[in-house]
This record gives structure tokens, sequence and C-alpha cells, in this order.
């Protein structure tokens, strides 16, 4: 087992990285840029490093600055979290070149999953159901259009590297086609450095449902069920469940072993998530591979009881996975809000400090977060300052608990995200699990209700 994990990241899944390493006795080392010598993660770590300004590219996405601090604390793994350099192949790389593990599957998978064209074909290639699409990137707007002619309107044209909706454009017709594909290789070039885009079919309202999963060095691999991802808003995650109301267990097996299929395809070691589309027939296809932790995976730690983070750096440090997947089961109903510092009508970012901070708790309620009384969100990072998850025996008592936790979370100084959820909770298609990835349009201004 490793004695030092150096943690590239900051915030909520930086202390959530440092409360399992001291479960495991392993010493941490925290870095951190100029702005964040404040913060939680810092203090609590065993060493820290200040790695530079507040820009990203000058601190957490300097992959010297972040290699220096591990080399100078005798650091010997560095585990990157999500975000910044979590799914950096030339991180991965470096980190091997330089005597250091990277917590998390090799360069090669994350740069073949990290391509999702590539990605697409390797699915193709082990029979994990894909969109009917293209089977490589779009050579021009004639190739375009022959195969949304043969696939049928509508289609989906999405950037090759990337995500987070960005470089992504619906076509409904023949019409729009040339207009929204320059629209999505020029979004595509600005977001990622490269303007390749594919093209998919579009599903009308589907689901977004994800299995976590597991692999090891030595050729275990498990799944942890499903997360319920549809509520999001421009393709990002608000709220995620487990399990998911559109699953039975004939549908939960058949996506589960589709799930583990992709996995074996991409050779995976460390923890990650198959991502799929499920429609209202209940086919489902593969949309991509995150090759990291996520965002959200304390839902599937609150119903299974299994410490991922943990897990992934016994993997990493080369032990096997200590459990069966029979061993592997789901008690209860979890769900996560991610609680974001912004205007909960206009969705702006509201940074500043907070003059005063009370977490709710309970029966069942975990809430991971960095933030404390008179620290200061800044503008530079990512806007979600806490994640709150519920746990009940029922769907029904999650919502409950989550509702309750709301209430008493109190956040003052900032405007959050925490009345936005509040609606959801209460929405009579929320609370009877009738959800697409098109459940938030409810909330834009002027809409109505469907």
């Amino acid at each position: 087992m490793f004695r030092k994990i150096l943690i590239a990241n900051r915030g909520e899944i930086a202390l959530r990285i440092i409360w399992a390493c001291r479960e495991l006795g392993i010493r941490t080392v925290a870095v951190h840029s100029t702005a964040d010598s404040d913060s939680l993660h810092v203090r609590f770590a065993d060493e820290d490093v200040c790695i530079g300004p507040p820009q990203n590219k000058d601190s957490y996405l300097n992959v010297q600055a972040v290699i220096s601090a591990a080399e100078i604390t005798g650091a010997e793994a560095i585990h990157p979290g999500y975000g910044f350099l979590a799914e950096n192949a030339h991180f991965a790389e470096v980190c091997r070149e330089c005597g250091l593990t990277f917590i998390g599957p090799g360069p090669d998978v994350i740069r073949r999953m990290g391509d999702k064209a590539e990605a697409r074909r390797t699915m193709i290639e082990a029979g994990v159901p894909v969109l009917p699409g293209s089977d490589g990137l779009l050579r021009d707007e004639e190739h375009a259009l022959e195969l949304a002619e043969e696939i049928g309107y509508p289609v989906l044209i999405k950037a090759a590297a990337g995500g987070g909706g960005r470089g992504m454009r619906i076509v409904s017709s023949i019409e729009e086609m040339g207009k929204l594909l320059e629209a999505a290789m020029t979004e595509a070039g600005a977001a990622f450095g490269v303007p390749d885009v594919y093209l998919e079919k579009y599903i009308v309202e589907p689901r977004h449902i994800e299995f976590q999963i597991l692999g090891d060095a030595q050729g275990n691999l498990l799944h942890f069920f499903e997360r319920e991802c549809s509520v999001q808003r421009r393709h990002q995650k608000l709220l995620e469940e487990s399990p998911s109301t559109a699953l039975d267990g004939a549908l939960r097996a058949r996506m589960a072993a589709a799930a583990l299929q992709a996995a074996r395809a991409a050779e995976y070691v460390n923890a990650g998530t198959v991502e799929f589309l499920l429609d209202s027939k209940g086919d489902f296809y593969f949309i991509e591979m995150n090759t990291r932790i996520q965002v959200e995976h304390p839902v599937t730690e609150m119903v299974t009881g299994i410490d991922l983070i943990k897990e992934q750096i016994r993997v990493a440090a080369g032990e096997p996975i200590s459990f069966t997947q029979d061993e592997v089961v789901v008690s209860g109903h979890a769900i996560e809000c991610r609680i974001n510092a912004e205007d909960p009508e206009r969705f702006t970012p509201s940074p500043g400090k907070i003059r005063a901070f009370h977490l709710p708790g309970g029966p069942g309620i975990r809430v991971d977060t960095a933030c404390y009384a008179e620290c200061v969100v800044p503008p530079h990072y990512d806007s979600m300052i806490a994640k709150v998850i519920a746990h009940g025996n029922t769907r029904g008592e999650a919502i409950l608990r989550m509702r309750r936790a709301l209430e008493s979370f109190v956040v003052e100084g900032i405007r959050t995200s925490v009345p936005m959820h509040q609606r959801i909770l209460t929405d009579e298609d929320f609370v009877r699990g009738r959800l697409s990835t098109h459940f938030m349009a409810r909330f834009a201004p002027g809409a109505k209700k469907p």
C-alpha cells in the first residue's frame, strides 16, 4: 500500500480523498492555488504545496508544477479526483515516466475512451449497443447529409474530443445541416483544440443511465448497479439517484452486462462509468465511458455501503478487489443534489464570501463540502459548493429526507441553487419518476409544464 498520496484537485473531492486516505493510514499532500490557501483540503492534508496563481492553467492544470510537488514531498501516487487532470492521458503518461502511480486507468485507455469516435468504434467491435451513426469522423457537409438521410432526422452532431454539451448540435432537417455543422465544429475547436465531430441518431426524451464499474490488475471486473442522471441542464447533471425507476430486474441485468462488456473491451482497470441513453421502448445505447471517479459517486456508496475511493486506491496499489459481484447489493434508495453558487433563476455564478454556513443532518443525510462560514467561493473554478445526499429505505423516504435537508441548509452571503432543487423535489413528474434528459426544460423562464 502507498505511504503518501498527492491529491491533484481541490474542494470537496480533495477532502473526500483525504478522509479515505486517513482510514487507510496513508499520508496526504494537498496542492493549491493562491486563491485556495485557506481551503479545508489544505488545512486537513498532512502537507501542502502552493502550485501557482488562481487561473487553472497556471495551477491545477500545470502538469510540471503538480509533478514537482509530488517529487519534493516524496509522494508515491497521485489521485486526480474528477475534472482538471483526471482524464488527461498526457498527465497519466508523465506520472508513469516519473515513477508515480496515477490512480486511475492507463493513458491508452483514457485516450481511447476520451475520443468519442474511437470509443464508439471500440464498442461496435465489442457488440455493445450504440446509437446508429457515423463509423468515424464526419468528412464534410455532404458526408453528414448522406448519413442523416440514411439514419433519419433528427440527428445529433457531437465533438469527438470532449463533453459537457460543447460542440453538440441537434439537426432536425436538411436545411439546418450546413449551419449547425459549422457551428459545432467551431465550438469543438475552441473548446477542445480540434474541430473533429461525428454524427449519431438523436433520441427524443431519453433517460441518462450510467453504471459504476471497477476493475483490477488481476482481471476482475465488477459493476455497482446504475445511477439515474436524467435531471440535467445544458448536459450538466444537477441531481442523480440510485436505483433508477425506469429499470426492472431484467433490463437492469442486460444493461449491467453491457457495461461490463464495454469495460472489458476497453481493458479497464480502476473506477469508471459506462453511460447509456435509454429510450421509451427499453432499448439502450452506449454514449461514452468516463475514465475517472464521478461527482455523483456518493449515490452508489450510500446504496451499496462500499467506499469507492478506498477501492480505487487499493486497486491502484496492485491489490485485487476484495469482494465478489454477488456481494455488491443495493439497499434502499439514494438521491444527490449538487448545490452550486449561482442565481437559481438565471443560472449565473454567484461567487463571494459565505457569511453563515449551516449543514443539514439527521437520519440518512450526508454532505460533502469544503465550504465553511467566512470562506470565499472564488470565481475561478466550478461553482459547486456542496453535494447533499439523502438515503432512505424507499425512494419516497429519500425524497422526504432530501426536502428536510435542503430546508435546514443555511448559506448566507451568496446565492445558491437550493431553491431550484426544492422545486424539482416537489414536481409531480419527478416524484412519480417520470424523467428524461429534457425534464429541466419546464423550469426555463416562460416555459410551460409538459
